[in-house]
């Protein structure tokens, strides 16, 4: 397998999609499509040309075959999935209002031993590692692997081997309640221990992309220089706010860039997911303390642009753009307004 310059660390799960207005526990039809947030940009990233390792953990079953022959047949290095032969893939019911907004429902195909995405081995991780670090440049991870014990372990092991070996990472907070807690909850804020255990890896990274909520729940600011400031390594911030302007400081440079509207939302789910591929295509071309203002907002319209694309299509990766799609699109899109 050829090196790759990105690895993506965390689940690969299938996104049960209800109908428009309807409840993916019941109403029909549903649709099956591949998702989770690592595996989503993993493949965004290997449509946009990018040589790109996926590390995560799916059932032995169909939908982990079938996600397995997607990753391959994306050019994406497996060298690093793992296959659980005693738990599910997850499936996570998704529920889509009439504009395409979604809210993630609970789980189903739990045998009383949770989900593969659960249990990514560390000890299978550190063999394969030679295979998929060798020239990496960024690692990417989410957040969910922290609420599975299994999973954080080789989530640690992970970023502290990658920060060992010089390559950067990028963590997408992804803040999921359902996903620590393995039930419906009223309390979409994250209790002390959730926060307390998110913000000591937030202390760690280059870059830190969150949506705007994310950001009042972990730092009760959404100011992206602010946020910076309070982590000791000062890192760059992009946050997101669904179709409103991005706001976002990289190499200490701030701005604001207008969100690009599709021309019809089908589905937002992956949408975050193909902007921080976006922004990772971009930075592979240049280091983070190189970028100037001109480029850094050059790289947020870039993401954008690959956010809006995947909102044409249903689910988070058979929409992913390729890099002629963004390009058309950015031709007849301006959105700076810093």
């Amino acid at each position: 397998m050829k090196a790759s310059s990105v690895i993506a660390f965390g689940e690969a799960l299938m996104d049960r999609l209800g109908p428009p207005g309807g409840d993916p526990s019941f109403d029909s039809p549903v649709t099956d499509c591949f998702g989770g947030a690592p595996a989503n940009v993993a493949c965004a990233l290997a449509r946009l040309g990018v040589d790109v390792s996926f590390i995560g953990s799916l059932g032995n079953d169909s939908f982990g075959q079938k996600f397995k022959d997607l990753l391959i047949q994306r050019g994406i290095n497996s060298a690093g999935l793992q296959q659980d032969n005693l738990r599910p893939t997850r499936i996570v019911l998704v529920r889509r209002d009439a504009n395409g907004e979604r809210f993630f429902e609970g789980f189903e195909g739990d045998e009383g031993l949770g989900f593969a995405d659960q249990a990514i081995s560390r000890e299978k991780i550190i063999k394969k590692w030679p295979l998929v670090s060798e020239k990496a440049k960024w690692l990417v991870l989410g957040t969910i692997p922290l609420a599975s014990e299994i999973s954080s372990d080789a989530f640690i092991w992970c970023l502290e081997n990658a920060l060992h070996s010089g390559i950067k990472v990028v963590l997408d907070l992804n803040w999921r309640p359902t996903f620590w807690r393995n039930k419906l909850s009223l309390l979409e804020k994250p209790c002390y221990e959730e926060k307390n255990e998110i913000l000591s890896i937030l202390k760690k990274v280059s870059l830190i992309k969150l949506a705007k909520e994310e950001a009042q729940y972990f730092f009760n600011n959404s100011n992206p220089r602010e946020i910076s400031l309070s982590l000791p390594q000062r890192p760059s911030v992009v946050i997101s706010d669904g179709s409103n302007p991005v706001t976002w400081l990289i190499n200490n440079h701030i701005g604001k860039s207008l969100a690009i509207s599709p021309p019809i939302v089908v589905d937002t789910t992956g949408a975050g997911d193909a902007f921080t591929a976006g922004l990772i295509y971009k930075l592979l071309s240049i280091d983070l303390d190189q970028i100037s203002k001109p480029i850094a907002e050059e790289i947020i319209q870039f993401a954008i642009a690959c956010g809006s694309h995947v909102c044409t299509g249903v689910g988070a990766i058979e929409a992913q753009p390729y890099k002629e799609d963004i390009d058309a699109l950015l031709s007849c899109s301006s959105g700076d307004i810093s």
